[in-house]
């Protein structure tokens, strides 16, 4: 009997105990020593600042930095960080269902699928900042640019990450379920997508950055309001507190909404078992 299985009083063994603080003190362990490194790097920052070692009208200083948001807190900052995340989520969640609809359809059909291959390609090595003059002037000046662009850089990357899913389900499974008459739609709904969630929160997690890095790059361009235009106005008035400021700012926006895919996908998880 495997010495991990709960004993007869439905208790964990001892050995189950022993492993599972091994396991919490190990979570703990990693947690601290994250911890610990952001204060020696955010210390070494400080230290290297007011000795000289670093010049801090360039690179600013933690102190500085800190004031600087508290100063921002009082004047629009909240409004900004809503902007930006507004604009991510929607590229966002426009990618991924754009995304997925045409990797099922590339899915469904071979020949599209090979007629479009060499263009998908293309596509996503192209660099979608080259098409912000055009998208500015096919979307406006304006959200609809911003969103455009995060729906521009997370789409394909989308598509071809889960047409590869698709393609690399269980054939075995496949020919089965077509063995005892199952359609198509009915082997897509059964086996190839339930078979890909943990694809789309791969790609959840992958599209979740680049949205956001489109919706900055659209917001360097046209936008008004925004972490984007925070840190594009402080460069051109050589305010650099303010830009490393909406730097650091912007790199805590971006790690919860990554957190807040992995506790989605947690949930998915625990609801179907997967």
């Amino acid at each position: 009997m495997n010495k991990y299985v709960l004993s007869e009083k439905n208790e964990p063994s001892v050995e189950r105990r022993q492993y599972l603080k091994k396991i919490k003190k190990r979570s703990k362990l990693i947690t601290l020593t994250r911890i610990g490194m952001l204060v020696f790097l955010m210390a070494a920052w400080e230290l290297a600042a007011r000795f000289g070692l670093i010049d801090s009208f360039i690179l600013s200083q933690p102190s500085r930095i800190l004031s600087t948001c508290i100063n921002m807190a009082q004047n629009g900052l909240y409004m900004h960080i809503g902007i930006t995340v507004y604009e991510t989520v929607v590229g966002f969640v426009l990618g991924v269902i754009l995304g997925t609809i045409l990797a099922v359809i590339l899915w469904w059909s071979s020949f599209i699928s090979s007629v479009s291959e060499p263009y998908l390609v293309v596509l996503n090595s192209l660099p979608k900042i080259a098409l912000g003059p055009v998208i500015i002037i096919v979307a406006g000046a304006g959200t609809k640019a911003i969103i455009f662009m995060a729906l521009a850089i997370s789409l394909i990357v989308t598509v071809l990450e889960m047409l590869n899913g698709f393609h690399k389900t269980d054939g075995e499974l496949i020919k089965m379920a077509a063995t005892f008459g199952a359609a198509k739609g009915q082997i897509f709904i059964k086996i190839v997508f339930p078979s890909n969630i943990g694809t789309l929160f791969n790609s959840l997690k992958i599209n979740i950055g680049l949205s956001l890095v489109g919706v900055i790059a659209g917001e360097f361009l046209v936008s008004k309001a925004g972490l984007g235009y925070l840190i594009v106005y402080g460069g051109q008035v050589f305010k650099l507190d303010l830009v490393m400021a909406s730097v650091l700012i912007l790199a805590i926006v971006a790690a919860l909404m990554y957190e807040a895919v992995i506790f989605l996908q947690k949930l998915v998880s625990k609801r179907f078992g997967s």
